[in-house]
């Protein structure tokens, strides 16, 4: 398996973790995260392609200005809040906290949608079967 199919492979796993998790209301915050996660990882198969080299970064919209000349988010409103949600996550007392507490079930379902969007799109565009990758 080449690097862009392991990062797939690897946000194909966030989107199934999430799809597990998604109507459980005391892990709104995780599937949030998750939700970022896979986006991330869906944007670093997008950049593997375009560039050959993924540099470590976690800025969801960092990475998504090296590939927004060829691929577009409808909801960068969505994005920059998951961008948000996982930068503040990384310090005590915020985990996963919008500015108004904890993600709700709403938040989290639209969360894991706009991610298994992204993920179903970057699949399409990479010419990438979501059945191969379930199969490995």
């Amino acid at each position: 398996m080449n690097m862009i199919e392991e990062w797939i492979k690897a946000a194909y796993l966030d989107v199934e973790s999430m799809r597990y998790i998604v109507s459980v209301e005391h892990l709104t915050s995780i599937t949030a995260f998750h939700a970022q996660q896979s986006i991330e990882k869906s944007f670093k198969a997008l950049v593997e392609n375009k560039y050959s080299k993924v540099n470590k970064q976690h800025d969801l919209l960092k990475l998504y200005s090296l590939i927004s000349d060829s691929f577009t988010v409808q909801n960068s409103d969505m994005l920059d809040t998951l961008n948000q949600l996982y930068i503040d996550s990384r310090y005590p007392g915020s985990f996963g906290l919008l500015p108004y507490g904890k993600p709700t079930l709403k938040d989290a379902k639209e969360f894991y949608e706009f991610a298994k969007d992204i993920f179903e799109q970057v699949c399409m565009f990479l010419n990438i079967s979501i059945d191969e990758i379930k199969a490995q």
